[in-house]
């Protein structure tokens, strides 16, 4: 069984963006729809750049268990930008429909290769903060997949 311990990079690293948008919707205003874009871009931003930390080693985590990179390994590498993009465009609110397409396809494609895994009841190491923590594959992942997903959909009847 996981402890609350093995999950103390990911706690604090969603503390943190959390806190960011709540510091930015502390000095706009409170706004959903900001809180949630501010909150995508944070969470690309910094989850995209720890696993540009280790690229190889993420791609190689990475085609564990996710279904694209499963077949074509070089998107483990591409994977990265590909967050760090939708973070720099959530941030500076660029082409907000495609932006969340996107991210709402990118982040389903995730979340089914992260509950195939899960179902198939394998313990393995969960590639969301790169390979920098060593932290464990469990329905936190997949939640974090989904909720990204569905903050997209929401943004995108907005």
């Amino acid at each position: 069984m996981y402890q609350l311990k093995n999950f103390l990079p990911l706690i604090v690293t969603i503390s943190i963006i959390i806190a960011i948008t709540f510091v930015h919707q502390w000095h706009y205003g409170f706004n959903i729809h900001e809180a949630m874009r501010i909150f995508m871009a944070s969470f690309f931003l910094i989850f995209g750049a720890f696993k540009i930390m280790n690229l190889a080693g993420f791609a190689k985590a990475y085609s564990v268990y996710d279904i694209i990179a499963q077949r074509f390994y070089f998107y483990g590498y591409v994977y990265p930008f590909l967050e760090l993009g939708l973070g720099f465009a959530y941030l500076y609110n660029y082409k907000p429909y495609t932006t969340n397409v996107f991210t709402l396809i990118l982040m389903l494609v995730s979340a089914l290769g992260v509950f195939n895994e899960l179902a198939k009841g394998k313990e393995i190491m969960c590639a969301c903060l790169g390979v920098v923590f060593k932290i464990p594959m469990t329905y936190v992942t997949l939640v974090e997949d989904l909720l990204m997903a569905v903050m997209a959909f929401i943004m995108l009847s907005a």
